[in-house]
């Protein structure tokens, strides 16, 4: 097994945990970690993919994942302390209703 079919294969593992995450978990900072664990394993299968064809395509593509992994996270942790400081909780069984 080459460095390429490794680090796919460790990107699917990745990804796999972090669908797992987001389906399963009920708390919202634990789905917001599971998105970044997926969008980790996207940026490892870019550039496993840019190494195996030797083209800098797939490292500009990780920053641009990067770049909406950042503001992802910037705003959905802002929205979460929003909803703390109202509802007292981040479970999202308990967040059905955002109305106010």
């Amino acid at each position: 097994m080459n460095v390429a079919q490794t680090s796919l294969a460790v990107a699917a593992l990745l990804f796999g945990v972090g669908a797992g995450g987001v389906l399963v978990r009920r708390n919202v900072i634990v789905v917001l970690l599971s998105v970044e664990l997926m969008l980790n394993a996207v940026n490892l299968a870019f550039v496993a993919f840019a190494r195996e064809y030797g083209s800098m395509d797939g490292q500009v593509a990780v920053f641009l994942v990067m770049t909406v992994a950042a503001a992802e996270a910037a705003v959905g942790l802002a929205l979460v302390l929003a909803v703390f400081r109202n509802r007292r909780t981040t479970n999202l069984d308990e967040l059905d209703l955002l109305r106010g």
